[in-house]
């Protein structure tokens, strides 16, 4: 695995520091791996919602200030609630930005921010929108972006369910350019009485495009991965005996102490 961070831990820092600089200091902890989240990217954006874009000049410079680290790109897309046209200019955008940051293994990952009342049980459960995400991930595999899915309100296997019966509708040569995003403790904190270490267990491995690691204690958030009510070190070696090589990225809260928590992250779970 790959152990990274994630820019929306920077909020704080965002306020008065740039970037690039914010990466570095990411990078002398130990990040091997930078996810770049939409609203967290200083001057490297503009516009809100669908007026969003990524600044690919000021992107390309962050990249190419770091070339030892890896990147993606992050963005919120309400892709399960409402159809958008895989021509249109805002999808375009942040493939093109995901292209540009990715290098050689381009990956998007999309977070559907739409609250649901309850766990889908059966494909009859997803909102009919959501199939339009087939035409979304076969235009981004078309470009040769991986496409990785979240929506923190929906448990790991509902999500699987999700993908499998969009690759169903894609052409079968795009279908692996489609997968998730994993969070267990988002899933612990929306269902407590799940297990959901178990749900990502049963994943198939190409379903695994990047994962992100977090910690609470009592249902509240800690502020680095350690020991709490997820079990973070079984998560992780769940990851490694499938073989997983990818992301691994710390999504820990925003504290003025950010980066010593980041470093902490990361020590503990190689212990």
């Amino acid at each position: 695995m790959i152990f990274g961070a994630i820019t929306n831990s920077w909020r704080l820092q965002l306020e008065s520091e740039e970037l690039i600089d914010l990466v570095g200091q990411a990078e002398a902890k130990g990040a091997r791996h930078i996810e770049l989240r939409q609203t967290c990217l200083g001057a490297c954006e503009s516009g809100q919602g669908d007026d969003w874009r990524p600044s690919l000049d000021g992107l390309d410079a962050v990249v190419k200030a770091y070339p030892g680290l890896t990147f993606d790109l992050a963005m919120a897309w309400p892709c399960l609630t409402r159809e958008i046209a895989p021509q249109s200019e805002g999808w375009q955008a942040a493939l093109a930005g995901a292209i540009l940051v990715g290098g050689g293994s381009p990956q998007l990952r999309i977070v559907d921010p739409s609250a649901f009342d309850s766990a889908w049980q059966s494909p009859a459960d997803i909102p009919e929108a959501a199939w339009g995400l087939a035409g979304l991930a076969t235009e981004a595999a078309r470009q040769g972006v991986t496409l990785s899915m979240e929506n923190s309100g929906q448990p790991i296997g509902s999500m699987a369910m999700l993908v499998e019966a969009v690759r169903e509708r894609m052409p079968a040569e795009s279908r692996h350019y489609l997968g998730l995003c994993p969070d267990p403790t988002n899933q612990l904190r929306r269902f407590p009485h799940s297990e959901p270490l178990k749900d990502l267990d049963a994943l198939p491995p190409d379903m695994l495009k990047i994962v992100h690691f977090k910690q609470m204690r009592g249902g509240d958030a800690i502020p680095e991965v350690d020991d709490g009510d997820l079990d973070c070190r079984e998560m992780r070696d769940i990851l490694a005996a499938k073989g997983y090589t990818g992301a691994a990225i710390m999504e820990i809260p925003p504290h003025p102490n950010v980066f010593a928590n980041l470093e902490a992250s990361f020590a503990y779970l190689r212990r």
